[in-house]
């Protein structure tokens, strides 16, 4: 099994149900999340999306840019993780089957690597 990206290397512990099964929670979910984010370009293009994010919606709020900005932020915070999943990971993103979840573990992942907790 590849690395998981995990400081430590337990992937062990991020092995996921079937894409079948049903996640009863996000606590649930987000080990299979963290395994679909294995390839570190991938995880980095994650948190430069979010990061963007971030930075577009506090220039909104600051007035220094438009409200129509907010527009901008799917395409900005997805796009860059869309091309981390087809690009570098090859695979497809949670968002397709898992959108809230998805977004959640998105938010997440970006606190974790962060605080040190997923390499970067």
């Amino acid at each position: 099994m590849r690395r998981s990206g995990l400081r430590g290397g337990a992937a062990s512990q991020y092995d996921a149900p079937a894409m079948s099964e049903p996640y009863a929670s996000f606590r649930e979910f987000y080990p299979h999340y963290l395994a679909e984010h294995r390839n570190r370009t991938c995880r980095r293009l994650h948190f430069v999306g979010s990061a963007l994010v971030l930075v577009v919606l506090a220039l909104v709020i600051g007035r220094w840019l438009s409200a129509w900005w907010l527009l901008s932020l799917p395409v900005i915070g997805y796009g860059f993780a869309w091309v981390g999943h087809f690009v570098f990971e090859k695979n497809r993103p949670a968002t397709f089957r898992h959108p809230l979840y998805s977004l959640i573990g998105d938010w997440v992942m970006f606190k974790d690597m962060l605080t040190g907790r997923i390499r970067f």
